[in-house]
């Protein structure tokens, strides 16, 4: 399996989180499936640092070549840019929005805890379960 890692759940894996599900801590774990993170979730992560809502013990370059060093870098494309936008769905988050629209672009599932990512029609996700 190819998953792309929502933001909330890539920070989960880095820090332990007992909030990750069993199962998709299993699959994250599993050596066959390969791991794909999203720039988009960088961006992320780095704004939750500025707000103060996440904390890094290191300097951010250092932190995220270790935070990102087992995962593949999903490209931002303007293919994706345009699936976001034709995207249907009620969900606002441009983040979100850039995630789903990488999974479907590049024919990965989508590892979420989000209830509004789930079950998007074409775009495969994976609950946090």
């Amino acid at each position: 399996m190819k998953l792309l890692l929502d933001t909330h759940v890539w920070l989960w894996t880095l820090g332990g989180s007992p909030r990750l599900g069993r199962t998709l801590r299993q699959e994250i774990e599993n050596p066959a499936n390969e791991i794909w993170l999203s720039p988009v979730s960088t961006w992320e992560a780095l704004l939750l640092v500025a707000k103060g809502r996440i904390r890094i013990d290191a300097e951010i370059s250092e932190w995220l070549r270790k935070a990102t060093a087992n995962y593949r870098e999903a490209p931002l494309t303007h293919e994706i840019v345009v699936a976001a936008y034709d995207l249907r769905t009620e969900h606002r988050d441009p983040a979100d929005r850039f995630l789903a629209a990488t999974a479907y672009v590049l024919d990965l599932t989508l590892a979420t805890a989000d209830a509004k990512l789930l079950g998007l029609g074409a775009i495969r996700t994976l609950a946090n379960r």
